[in-house]
C-alpha cells in the first residue's frame, strides 16, 4: 500500500524559509509526478508546485520565483524549498503523487507564516 510521508513545515516569520519533503513508500509502480497542493482556511485546495518524473515543473503564479520543487526519483521523494515566505502562504500543504496513474495524498503539514 502506497503511503506518502511528509516532513517539514512549522512556524516562520515573513521573509523566512522552510523546506518540505515527501517520501512515497510501499510502491513498486511507475512514478509519473509528485507535487504539493495547499489549502488555506476557508479556501479550496490549490496546486503550489508539481514535477514530473522527467523533470517538467509547474508552479502556481503565487509561488513562482520563491518556491523550488525537486524530485529524487531513486528515492521517490519530492522536496519543496520555500523562500521569502508571505503570510498568504499560510496553509496546510499536502503532498500528492501519481503512481501507476493512481493519485495518492499525504496527510498534510501545517505552514504558518506570521510575525
Amino acid at each position: 500500500q502506497v503511503q506518502l510521508v511528509e516532513s517539514g513545515g512549522g512556524l516562520v516569520q515573513p521573509g523566512g524559509s522552510l523546506g518540505l519533503s515527501c517520501a512515497a513508500s510501499g510502491s513498486h509502480g511507475r512514478l509519473y509526478n509528485m507535487g504539493w497542493y495547499r489549502q488555506a482556511p476557508g479556501q479550496q485546495r490549490e496546486l503550489a508546485a508539481q514535477i514530473t518524473s522527467i523533470g517538467i515543473i509547474n508552479y502556481s503564479n503565487s509561488v513562482k520565483g520563491r518556491f523550488t520543487i525537486s524530485l529524487d526519483s531513486a528515492k521517490n521523494t519530492a522536496y519543496l524549498q520555500m523562500n521569502n515566505l508571505k503570510p498568504e502562504d499560510t496553509a496546510v500543504y499536502y503532498c500528492n503523487a501519481n503512481i501507476d496513474l493512481v493519485m495518492y495524498w499525504g496527510r498534510g503539514t501545517q505552514v504558518v507564516v506570521s510575525s
